[in-house]
């Protein structure tokens, strides 16, 4: 696993199933200082995953919903249908933001990079818009005063909180001390809290793993840590180091912590439905959830746990909410990287075709018919060859489908075929 430098896995080890917990709900809200999370739902920092533009996606990504047929899941009640209408009077018992996402991470950015760079360059990794409020950016680095300075930084850009990066596994990362590296070497992050503490006054938290492996778990000591340097919050991805992203997330120790300090909890790992949110909460006791492989994998997650909470039930997504999603998020790419192509080249997005690359794994995990799309996009040369591609998939689905009927099996990952909806549930 060292060897391959941790890479974030776009699948689990032999996931765990749960059943959705009778009472338990991921609660309305959560506070962290003065910011209040609501629901109390954080999309995890992923580096080369949540720029602006994923960002702001997943906070509007329940505007994707194709007003066909959906499927509404709930506690006891199996799959049942339910018309566009009811759909929308779900959404309208929901108190926050459209997607169900009440907090936004940026991706994790190094402290000593953000104190030397332009402040031209500064903007491609602290540009966020007015509608991803609130919205946290997370730093690593492993010296106290750059890391304060660094949090000056993002909280004079207009940031609502900065969050330190104790849980990144990457060789390169820990080689310089940051990251999980810290975890061996508590008082230095005793250090830490305290420059970053005096450099704020909105609030500051840490995201961290259980320790370096399994002979040096210190996650309880440093939460308790944590509460007494004056943190607002923590967040518990219960691995160790040495797993990666590997085996499954000990939420035991994610208990222990609740347990041991006062201030709010953040549980992270293997949650990949509302049924796991919710089971996490049950077996737990944490305040909130974070969520990170899911979310390019089910943009919709957040938007289902928030109905979840409110009535018990949640939409799965139709094969017009899945073609809405891919194209819509490819358009928000391209729109970005013409809106920053004036810019000084270090400020621009970047290529926007390679970026839909990436994504396309994602996006297209459990379509049937998917590889022969991601085939094609792999070849386009440009963004707007890739959204053409993407339009000419989907396009003859729809002509396939009105020749053989909505109630066609799947012929297999290749197969020109309709969908059930069923078969869009991503994992």
């Amino acid at each position: 696993m060292a060897r391959r430098g941790f890479t974030v896995k776009k699948n689990w080890d032999n996931p765990v199933e749960h059943a959705m917990p009778a009472e338990a709900r991921v609660a309305a809200a959560v506070r962290v200082g003065a910011v209040a999370v609501r629901p109390a739902t954080v999309l995890a920092p992923m580096a080369g995953v949540t720029d602006t533009v994923f960002r702001r996606f997943i906070r509007h990504a329940s505007l994707f919903s194709g007003g066909q047929r959906t499927e509404i899941r709930g506690q006891g009640s199996g799959v049942r249908d339910q018309t566009a209408a009811t759909a929308e009077g779900i959404e309208a018992t929901i108190s926050n933001t459209e997607s169900g996402c009440g907090l936004l991470m940026t991706e994790f950015t190094s402290a000593d990079g953000l104190a030397r760079m332009r402040e031209s360059k500064r903007r491609r990794y602290l540009t966020f818009y007015d509608d991803e409020h609130p919205i946290g950016a997370q730093l690593f680095g492993s010296n106290p005063e750059t890391l304060a300075e660094a949090a000056h930084i993002v909280e004079e850009t207009g940031f609502d909180l900065v969050d330190l990066n104790l849980g990144c596994p990457a060789k390169r990362v820990v080689g310089c001390n940051g990251g999980s590296g810290l975890l061996r070497d508590l008082p230095r992050i005793g250090e830490i809290f305290r420059a970053v503490r005096r450099a704020l006054t909105i609030p500051f938290t840490v995201k961290f793993r259980m320790g370096w492996n399994d002979a040096q778990i210190v996650c309880v000591e440093l939460a308790r840590m944590a509460e007494g340097e004056g943190l607002n919050a923590v967040a518990l991805h219960a691995r160790t180091r040495e797993q990666g992203y590997s085996g499954q997330a000990r939420w035991e120790w994610i208990a222990a912590v609740k347990r041991a300090i006062r201030i709010p909890v953040i549980g992270n790992g293997d949650i990949r439905s509302p049924e796991d949110a919710a089971a996490m909460v049950a077996e737990t006791g944490c305040d909130g959830v974070m969520i990170g492989r899911a979310a390019p994998a089910n943009p919709w997650i957040f938007r289902q746990i928030a109905q979840y909470t409110a009535t018990g039930a949640y939409e799965t997504p139709t094969v017009e909410d899945r073609f809405g999603m891919i194209r819509t998020y490819f358009e928000m790419l391209l729109a970005e990287e013409q809106a920053t192509r004036d810019l000084p080249r270090d400020a621009r997005l970047g290529d926007s075709a390679g970026k839909m690359k990436q994504f396309a794994t994602w996006f297209t995990h459990g379509v049937p018919g998917g590889a022969k799309l991601r085939a094609a996009i792999y070849q386009a040369h440009s963004g707007a060859q890739v959204l053409d591609e993407v339009n000419r998939f989907f396009a003859a689905r729809a002509i396939d489908g009105a020749g053989r009927g909505a109630g066609a099996e799947p012929q297999g990952d290749g197969a020109i075929e309709v969908w059930p909806d069923a078969a869009l549930v991503c994992d």
